[in-house]
């Protein structure tokens, strides 16, 4: 059953629409030898607001924000996030950069061989190293109150589901008050039900940490739960942009398929 997007987030997007941009990109291209995975890609997210991704397998959501962060070469184009050109940056000022941008990967990507509770003190240990240990016991104990996850501190990440595990990889994301925050298929390989818990936990995230999200889905669930402006890849190229009601309504059937 289809579900109405509720006025908060309509209102949401509008406001974002009046703020500054914290990532603007402008003709972006990226190639893998000679496949064009990205072609002339224009977009800003603007500060405050969740931008939804969509599109089908290979149309280039995940390479997107690879390049965002410069976890992958741009071959055209530029990308300014935060007021930073990542192309022109050194290595010292990308990584600093990137303390303020938070990526949650698919796979999750936690250590296996540490605990939960040694997976989030990780990145305080090595970004933010002037920490006493109370203070890193207080941050790890207030993320995972966070993400619901309190009794799951001293477990190992093979004693957790795959919902804990994405809960627990968010919480490991958000430790750091990143001021953006790029998600990557958040609800992939989860249930209904889970997937529905982890929507709503990335607007949660957005509400009490103040961030500034690109979310890459195909789960049109999830882009209901979060969208305050949607955009839609086809084949390399934006094929529509606009807010999910726009969406909804299109009687294109390339879009409609989405939206079944």
């Amino acid at each position: 059953m289809k579900t109405e997007q509720p006025a908060t987030i309509l209102n949401a997007s509008q406001k974002a629409q009046e703020n500054e941009a914290v990532i603007e990109i402008n003709n972006l291209n990226k190639s893998f030898g000679q496949q064009e995975v990205l072609k002339d890609i224009s977009l800003k997210l603007f500060k405050g607001e969740n931008l939804v991704v969509l599109g089908k397998s290979g149309s280039g959501k995940s390479v997107l924000i690879q390049c965002i962060v410069r976890l992958l070469n741009l071959n055209g184009g530029r990308i300014n996030v935060l007021g930073k050109d990542v192309s022109t940056l050194n290595s010292n000022d990308l990584g600093e950069l990137r303390k303020k941008v938070g990526f949650l990967f698919q796979s999750g990507a936690l250590y296996d061989s540490m605990s939960v509770k040694q997976n989030l003190e990780f990145p305080l240990r090595r970004v933010k190293k002037n920490l006493t240990q109370k203070e890193i016991d207080a941050k790890v104990n207030e993320v995972l109150e966070n993400v619901g996850l309190s009794d799951a501190i001293d477990k190992m990440p093979s004693q957790l589901s795959g919902g804990m595990r994405k809960r627990i990889s968010l919480a490991r994301t958000i430790i750091l008050d990143p001021l953006i925050m790029l998600y990557d298929e958040p609800t992939t390989g989860l249930d209904p039900v889970t997937s529905s818990e982890i929507s709503t936990l990335i607007n949660d995230v957005q509400k009490k940490y103040k961030t500034s999200s690109i979310i890459i889905t195909h789960d049109i669930e999830c882009a209901r739960t979060n969208a305050n402006r949607v955009i839609m890849l086809m084949d390399g190229l934006v094929y529509k942009e606009g807010n999910l009601e726009e969406f909804e309504k299109s009687t294109d059937p390339l879009i409609k398929s989405f939206f079944k």
